[in-house]
Order: C-alpha cells, then sequence, then structure tokens
C-alpha cells in the first residue's frame, strides 16, 4: 500500500476533532474504527498539573505524514493523526489518531504502534505548567 492510506496527518493549533479522524479512516470494508484521543491531566509525576503548551519543529508535520505512510504502508490500513500545538488546559485534546481494519485486533494494534511512533519520532516538545507556579519542558508528543 502507499500513503494513500494515509488520510490525514496534520498538526493544528485549534481545538481537535476526533470525528473528523474517524470519518477520514472510515470505509463499508472496515468492521473495526479505533480512534485514540490523548487528554491533557491534572497531574504527572506526583505533581499537579494546571495547562501544557505544545511547541512544534517547523519540520514536525512532515514528520508525522512520515509516521502515517510508514504505518500505513506496514499495516495496508488508513490511518489518521492530528496532534494539537499552543496552549492546553486539563481536558483539552492533544492528540487523535485513528485506524480502521476489516478486524479489531488490527486496528487496535495499528493505532497502538501509530501513537507510539508519533511520540518517539515526531519533533513536538511539551512545557507542563504545574499548580505551584513552576513548568518543565518535557520532550514529548502525546
Amino acid at each position: 500500500m502507499t500513503s494513500d492510506n494515509v488520510r490525514l496527518a496534520t498538526i493544528s493549533d485549534q481545538p481537535l476533532d476526533p470525528a473528523r479522524a474517524e470519518a477520514a479512516v472510515t470505509g463499508p470494508e472496515h468492521g473495526a474504527v479505533v480512534v485514540f484521543t490523548g487528554k491533557v491531566r491534572d497531574h504527572d509525576g506526583g505533581q499537579a498539573v494546571s495547562a501544557l503548551e505544545y511547541s512544534a519543529h517547523p519540520e514536525a508535520e512532515r514528520f508525522l505524514r512520515r509516521c502515517c505512510a510508514d504505518l500505513a504502508a506496514e499495516s495496508g490500513l488508513p490511518v489518521a493523526a492530528v496532534h494539537r500545538v499552543g496552549p492546553l488546559t486539563i481536558g483539552d485534546l492533544a492528540i487523535v489518531v485513528a485506524v480502521a481494519a476489516p478486524h479489531r485486533a488490527e486496528a487496535f494494534a495499528t493505532c497502538a504502534a501509530l501513537v507510539d511512533r508519533i511520540k518517539h519520532e515526531v519533533p513536538i516538545w511539551k512545557r507542563q505548567l504545574f499548580a505551584d507556579g513552576l513548568s518543565e519542558w518535557v520532550n514529548a508528543c502525546g
């Protein structure tokens, strides 16, 4: 399969819509669609988190597309991924990934693999703002 199966791969400074990612991969041949949403949580490592800020390298979207293309080619399945940048508050979506497959096992496995690759290969950095006023930069994507 080619990157034709990359249905959506973008970095956005706007709120994310999981339905958009799901719609991008859904088709009559697929009995399973797995949609992963990564949300901003209110804690990390025992510290209270008040907000996050994501920053991306200027080429981050190219890296994201490559991750998606590689997994789509390996699996033969349609994939979609959108990562948010900018300031986020608790509960906001930071990442949405969707994969469709004829059966659930393939969809779950491919979705998990894609989330892991994005986290490790796409140059997006997270600044955690803690409730005590301190902050910390973390090299992470999801």
